[in-house]
């Protein structure tokens, strides 16, 4: 498993289009994605659930990445999160 923090620098924070975006992303990958905040989570390919953590700008949040290619998805969802996020 693969996990890693990120602290969300979008001023409006996960809302619609960044969400849709990494629901797209989370896609391409066999590994199960599971997004934490605070005492809630969500999976990455899941957008409703993703808009129902009511992530805001500043808040920090935890990637998990478990599964056959966990290692190319962390890297590549750190990527996303700092083009996107």
């Amino acid at each position: 498993m693969k996990e890693f923090l990120y602290q969300i620098q979008d001023e409006v924070g996960m809302h619609a289009r960044p969400a849709r975006l990494l629901v797209l992303e989370a896609q391409k990958y066999t590994s199960s994605i599971q997004i934490l905040h605070k005492d809630r989570s969500a999976a990455a390919t899941q957008l409703m659930k993703l808009m129902s953590l009511g992530i805001k700008h500043g808040d920090e949040i935890k990637i998990l990445v478990e599964g056959s290619d966990e290692e190319d998805a962390a890297q590549q969802l750190l990527v996303f999160f700092q083009e996107n996020l």
